[in-house]
């Protein structure tokens, strides 16, 4: 109240020409009050011959110069009010500069502490690009190492195998000059006999004879004088010229670390409505419900089944072919999943999984789903587990794209996992086909 009261007080203190309180005020006879040098330069400015006249800027009325004088009440008063009026102002000012100055460091504090978590994640992802730059080359330190032995190893046999036909061949052509040696020693000696005019003795003659004489003869009658050099020439050509690159692939999965695992079924795992191939590697739903004999390893509620192969340690990659099939879960599962009930497959159940709905809609088992954006339709997936790390990863095996991570993989005994899930009512049950990548001698 006493604010408003002295706010209105500072406005009857105001100069009605500049607007602001009162310097050096001066009243009127007509009793109302002005600036002295606004008063004075507006009269001059507007009445420059009013001569010892005064006129009020308010009313209009003139009043005689002599009462032109400083009110000092009137002075005191406005010292007054500018003196409060600034204090608290200043105090308001300085509440506003305390505010802001709080807000500034509350600011501060969140953007250093964002630079904290920014530089630490900056050291993180150095770190992480280090130890990923290292992995990269040591796979590819054993890549190159592979290729460099099998490159040697490769022109080590071709110089062995080309140095044996060389030998071969250098047997041949000796046989051939002593053939022709033979053939003009032959020549010779029937030369002479024709120029004596046929005195040869029949024991020379038969000397003479081709039958004494069969070099020739048997290398011109031989194969290898007449195919087996060029066949054997094109042999070599034809063993070094073959597609290399697919031979060299081939054989480099026995060296991949880790490889494609031939994995099976687990026959002791699977839902009676499943069936398996002779050779376990592929499963397929089934109308009618299979005789089994009572298992707590086996799915009871879902149609589920477990790969034989399980795994505690070490690095594990395998791959799976879903063909066109509509849906379908794959992943891994612990051991110690319940086989009788029905949950969600999820990490919190023990479950890391891949699906597929709908054709089109895929999504990685977590809480709740998590969609995966993809533009074509995966017939084959890959599954890789580091069990170390505690990492599964899902790749879209066709082109070898990335699908999903998870970081929190399983702790203890795992086993590959695959759900046919049930067949659309009317339509063909597709199977799930485990892949397998032998590897071919060379």
């Amino acid at each position: 109240m006493r604010q408003t009261e002295g706010l209105n007080f500072g406005e009857d203190l105001t100069c009605s020409i500049c607007w602001d309180l009162f310097r050096d005020p001066v009243m009127l006879g007509c009793m109302h009050h002005f600036c002295r040098s606004c008063i004075t330069t507006t009269l001059l400015e507007r009445y420059p011959g009013s001569g010892g006249l005064v006129v009020c800027l308010s009313v209009g009325r003139s009043s005689p110069k002599k009462n032109f004088q400083t009110n000092y009440l009137v002075s005191g008063l406005v010292e007054k009010v500018r003196a409060n009026s600034s204090t608290r102002s200043a105090r308001y000012l300085q509440k506003q500069l305390k505010e802001m100055l709080e807000s500034q460091k509350s600011q501060k504090k969140e953007l250093c502490e964002l630079i904290q978590k920014d530089e630490k994640q900056m050291n993180t992802l150095k770190k992480l690009g280090d130890n990923l730059q290292k992995r990269v080359r040591r796979d590819f330190q054993h890549l190159h190492h592979f290729l460099q032995v099998e490159e040697a190893a490769m022109l080590q046999q071709m110089r062995l195998d080309e140095m044996e036909l060389e030998h071969s061949l250098n047997r041949h052509l000796k046989a051939l000059h002593t053939a022709v040696k033979e053939l003009e020693q032959s020549m010779g000696a029937l030369q002479i006999a024709t120029s004596t005019g046929g005195n040869t003795t029949p024991v020379k003659m038969k000397d003479m004879s081709s039958d004494r004489i069969k070099g020739p003869d048997a290398l011109l009658s031989s194969p290898l004088s007449r195919t087996c050099v060029q066949a054997s020439i094109e042999e070599f050509r034809s063993k070094y010229t073959a597609p290399l690159q697919y031979t060299l692939w081939r054989k480099m999965f026995t060296s991949l670390k880790p490889g494609p695992l031939p994995l099976t079924f687990d026959k002791d795992t699977v839902h009676p409505s499943l069936q398996l191939s002779r050779d376990r590697t592929q499963v397929v739903e089934i109308e009618a419900m299979l005789p089994y004999k009572p298992n707590p390893k086996r799915f009871i509620q879902c149609v589920n089944v477990l790969g034989t192969q399980g795994f505690l340690t070490g690095k594990h990659y395998w791959e799976v072919g879903v063909g066109t099939k509509p849906k379908w879960d794959l992943g891994v599962a612990l051991e110690t999943v319940n086989r009788q009930t029905r949950v969600k497959l999820c990490p919190d159940n023990g479950y890391w999984t891949l699906r597929l709905r709908n054709n089109t809609e895929y999504s990685a088992g977590t809480q709740p789903w998590t969609p995966i954006r993809m533009t074509n339709q995966a017939s084959s997936i890959g599954i890789f587990v580091d069990c170390e790390e505690r990492v599964v990863s899902f790749y879209n095996a066709d082109d070898m794209s990335l699908l999903y991570t998870f970081f929190n993989g399983p702790r203890g005994k795992a086993f590959p996992f695959f759900s046919t899930c049930l067949s659309e009512p009317g339509r063909k049950a597709q199977p799930i086909s485990l892949l397998h990548f032998p590897a071919i001698a060379i």
